[in-house]
């Protein structure tokens, strides 16, 4: 073995390092015993021959030798130096890190599913995005100006864990007259946005080994927060009526919390049906479960008037509420709600102070101030006008241009539909990764599975952020591409 172009090599991959030569040795030889190219048994040369041949000062070899004898790499006996035997790591630094790329993380961790990154959160039918230059920002930022100004110097310190008194107070009001809701400020505590709430819920309300339903398909991040909290997840199967709970499902699977999103199913875009709501609270309180009811899109009912929601359906129902003003005003606002029951408020207070970040003192007084001020009774008014006449521009061309291929759901609230595949060929993975090729982002529905196969195949388009006008050009585009999927099936069929 020729030393001296091994440390030639090695001095050449690693200049930037700037490490003086006695270390240079040093790693240099420790990482050709580590990877086997100086083999257990090798004799290496003297540290006088050694230091000639590098043009080296002979206590510079005499230390990188000294060092790998401490570190077991080399033995010494009256004859020089020997190569210890030792584990060879005989593939490269990046190839080993690139092999475990998980190495350390938890099983939890591990099975979280990948999300779409910011890049992808701005394209045509992206769901749950809202029509954000439709949001009236010079106003909002008025009254965050208010908000600082009225700010006092106690204020500035660590908040209520709660949440501000005055914004909570405005969220109580707003529920009880536009949802039925029936609770009282108490009952409001402010979180960062709907994953907050079910990571909070899901630790304060269950134990580890607990089971908890959720719709299959369903909500990621109901998955996810079940799973961080090591509950045992049921899917449970929905159909156009949202959320279909058998009697042998409580019989055989008898759940502590149940996960559901009534007003607008996520991600088919079903509304639970008053029937099912009613019972499902029945069942619930005589299962000793509760239910976790997610308002996700009830704002936005586009035909017939919106069923209330279940928190306020039955006298101290077993439910507790969760909303978000991310979808409603803008995503990075990071503001979300809990309504608990009342004989569960003062645990979740204990709870707050103990683990609330405390914070956004401002944007949560001017968030009130938005409430109270009825301007955002407003928004929501133009916002549903707005959506509704994007869902039906889409709703026409995905009829016009896929009618033979699949079938429209959940149309009928929300900011998003589903497009179901008729044609059980057809992949919707693949055609969702093509899509995303043209910049169309159409999430994959078989992707939503909480557990087994939910037997949904077909896409999730968001149509909140398109323009009416644009929806005819994105649908020719990815029709498209399912045509031309539909066809290269029936070939490999007939094949």
């Amino acid at each position: 073995m020729d030393i001296a172009l091994l440390i030639d090599g090695y001095a050449d991959q690693n200049r930037h390092r700037g490490w003086p030569r006695q270390r240079l040795l040093h790693e240099c030889l420790r990482a050709a015993i580590r990877s086997g190219t100086l083999a257990a048994g090798t004799r290496l040369a003297a540290s006088r021959a050694l230091a000639e041949e590098l043009g080296l000062a002979r206590n510079t070899v005499l230390y990188a030798y000294e060092q790998l004898a401490s570190e077991g790499y080399v033995t010494t006996d009256r004859r020089g130096t020997v190569v210890a035997v030792v584990a060879p790591d005989r593939k490269p630094a990046a190839q080993r890190h690139a092999a475990t790329p998980q190495a350390g993380l938890s099983q939890r961790a591990l099975a979280l599913r990948p999300q779409p990154g910011p890049a992808e959160m701005m394209g045509a039918f992206v769901p749950g995005v809202p029509a954000l230059d439709h949001f009236p920002l010079t106003l909002w930022r008025r009254m965050l100006e208010r908000a600082w100004r009225a700010m006092t110097v106690e204020q500035l310190n660590y908040g209520d864990p709660a949440g501000e008194p005055l914004l909570r107070e405005a969220i109580a009001d707003h529920l009880r007259a536009a949802r039925g809701v029936v609770c009282d400020a108490a009952q409001v505590f402010i979180t960062d946005g709907t994953q907050s709430s079910l990571d909070l819920c899901m630790r304060a309300l269950a134990d580890v080994g607990d089971t908890i339903w959720i719709e299959n398909p369903g909500y990621a991040g109901a998955l996810a927060a079940a799973r961080a909290a090591s509950l045992n997840v049921a899917g449970i199967d929905i159909d156009d009526d949202g959320m279909a709970a058998s009697a042998d499902d409580w019989l055989l699977r008898p759940p502590r919390l149940v996960y559901t999103t009534p007003s607008h199913q996520y991600p088919v875009g079903g509304v639970l049906s008053l029937r099912r709501r009613l019972a499902l609270i029945a069942a619930a309180r005589e299962a000793g479960a509760l239910v976790i009811e997610d308002d996700y899109d009830s704002e936005f009912r586009h035909d017939g008037a919106p069923l209330p929601a279940m928190q306020g359906l039955a006298p101290d129902a077993p439910v507790v509420y969760l909303g978000t003003f991310s979808k409603t005003m803008f995503p990075s606002l990071r503001i979300g709600f809990v309504v608990v029951p009342p004989w569960l408020a003062e645990s979740f207070a204990q709870m707050r102070a103990q683990s609330s970040a405390r914070g956004r003192v401002a944007e949560q007084l001017a968030l009130a101030e938005f409430l109270r001020s009825g301007q955002f009774a407003l928004h929501l008014r133009r916002m549903r006008r707005l959506y509704r006449q994007r869902r039906d521009a889409l709703v026409a061309a995905l009829e016009k241009h896929l009618g033979s291929v699949a079938t429209v759901h959940g149309g009928s609230a929300g900011m998003h539909l589903a497009l179901r595949f008729t044609r059980p060929e057809l992949d919707d993975h693949a055609i969702s990764a093509q899509a995303l090729e043209h910049g169309i982002v159409a999430e994959p529905l078989s992707g939503k599975d909480t557990q087994g196969v939910s037997g949904w195949q077909g896409l999730m388009l968001g149509y909140a952020q398109v323009p009416a006008e644009r929806m005819e050009g994105l649908v020719k585009q990815l029709a498209a591409i399912v045509h031309l999927a539909a066809f290269a099936a029936n070939r490999s069929r007939r094949h």
